[in-house]
């Protein structure tokens, strides 16, 4: 059994780039196909054409239309074209049709993503999860994909053996991906206790739009080394790190794989256990391009993935990043009129981190509370921890007692305990 060579691959490809405009899609302010040119670019294809063809609904068929069908196959052999790049998602039948027209490989918006995560993928986890998405992705598309069939006598999935190898082939990839989903169920539940793990800590999860600079705001506040590149998808794997306040303090960050507008429903599936983070962190960064032209569009889609991880609830710091990059000076306070308690930075230059710092800082205190906890001055380890892991407002140490005034998420007052089970805490004034 054996894919075609070109599946899941686009790079050092020529490519034509196709779309229709639904009548809902005209006023969105948004170049046709400006996101799609920069994943095909991100995939390593050349961009020799685009067509962008208004309609009043999707020809169910050929999606585009026959006629432009036969335009788009006239303008692949002139312009010597690879492979074409519709940006929405195809039926398989679509796409059936429409190669056979053009006579040239189409692939849809899906299938260039997937092989854009294929090229990123670093990590064990990461590999697993892409090749669950493409197989999901590849199951209904047998029938165009396994090219072993074509030479089969009666044709493409029709009688006799091809249909029987048909089947074969749908049974090897539904236990390819059984195996996968038990292997990522596995790593699912680890990720789940390694976060629990790090309930003492007050965690920070960075999400946002693909490219929007999560990464360098990682960086900028962790003091980290994080990879940065100006493409999308430049991160798939979770990173997690400490980033420590002026006062002593610390917080969890974590960095996650950026969202896009029609991000296919089985990556977000699949991704599950990398967004982990997402689902159990205590507060959200949602990070923003304020030099995109279509910002609000891009938060609206980032609001959709984080609706469907359950994930909106959670207290959220919007952030707007790259206004170094911004051009007309109306943006940055028609954003602050319409997005409250919003914080504006440059990642890359560090303007406005201290300010996002101080934000962060105000939320974590509001989880505070005010307590007098006495205990043993013999015990080091439970006096360090305090040290660390709250605010000491004032301390007193009478012959073998010490007591301290704290403010402290309450979550860590099960920790004390622990750490010294004759330890006396009263509950003050519960602040905020």
């Amino acid at each position: 059994m054996k894919l075609k060579d070109t599946a899941f691959t686009v790079r050092a490809e020529r490519a034509i780039l196709f779309r229709v405009m639904l009548s809902e899609d005209r006023n969105s302010g948004e170049e046709p196909l400006e996101e799609l040119q920069r994943l095909a670019e991100t995939a390593g294809a050349t961009i020799v054409h685009t067509m962008v063809q208004n309609r009043v609904s999707i020809d169910p068929v050929y999606y585009i239309g026959k006629g432009k069908a036969i335009e788009l196959s006239r303008l692949a052999k002139e312009m010597d074209v690879d492979v074409l790049i519709c940006d929405d998602d195809l039926t398989p039948a679509q796409v059936k049709n429409l190669e056979k027209v053009i006579d040239e490989k189409v692939i849809d918006r899906s299938e260039l993503i997937l092989d854009i995560f294929a090229t990123r993928a670093k990590t064990f986890q990461a590999k697993l999860q892409v090749e669950l998405a493409q197989l999901e992705y590849t199951k209904p598309r047998l029938k165009r994909m396994w090219t072993h069939l074509s030479r089969i006598e009666g044709g493409i999935g029709t009688r006799g053996p091809g249909e029987k190898q048909l089947e074969v082939d749908k049974r090897i990839v539904s236990k390819k991906i059984h195996d996968l989903r038990k292997k990522l169920h596995e790593i699912e539940k680890r990720q789940e206790r390694l976060v629990a793990s790090r309930k003492e800590f007050f965690t920070v999860s960075i999400v946002g739009y693909t490219n929007a600079g999560k990464s360098t705001l990682m960086n900028a506040l962790t003091e980290i080394d994080t990879f940065v590149e100006d493409k999308l998808f430049a991160t798939l794997d979770t990173k997690t790190s400490v980033c420590k306040l002026e006062n002593g303090k610390k917080f969890l960050v974590s960095d996650t794989v950026g969202f896009i507008k029609k991000l296919p429903h089985h990556l977000v599936s699949s991704f599950k256990a990398t967004l982990e983070e997402s689902r159990h962190a205590d507060l959200l960064l949602h990070v923003a391009d304020t030099s995109s032209t279509v910002i609000h569009s891009q938060i609206e889609s980032v609001n959709t993935v984080l609706k469907e991880l359950e994930c909106d609830k959670k207290p959220t710091i919007m952030v707007f990043n790259k206004i170094d990059a911004v051009k007309e000076d109306a943006v940055i306070p028609l954003l602050r009129s319409r997005y409250k308690d919003c914080v504006m930075i440059s990642a890359k230059t560090h303007q406005g981190i201290e300010d996002l710092k101080r934000k962060i800082i105000e939320m974590l205190e509001k989880n505070f509370i005010d307590v007098e906890l006495s205990c043993s001055t013999a015990n080091g380890k439970l006096i360090a921890y305090l040290h660390e892991h709250a605010h000491i407002v004032s301390s007193r140490f009478d012959d073998e007692r010490a007591t301290f005034h704290l403010l402290m998420e309450d979550k860590l007052l099960q920790k004390l305990r622990m750490l010294d089970d004759g330890i006396q805490i009263k509950e003050t004034v519960e602040s905020n």
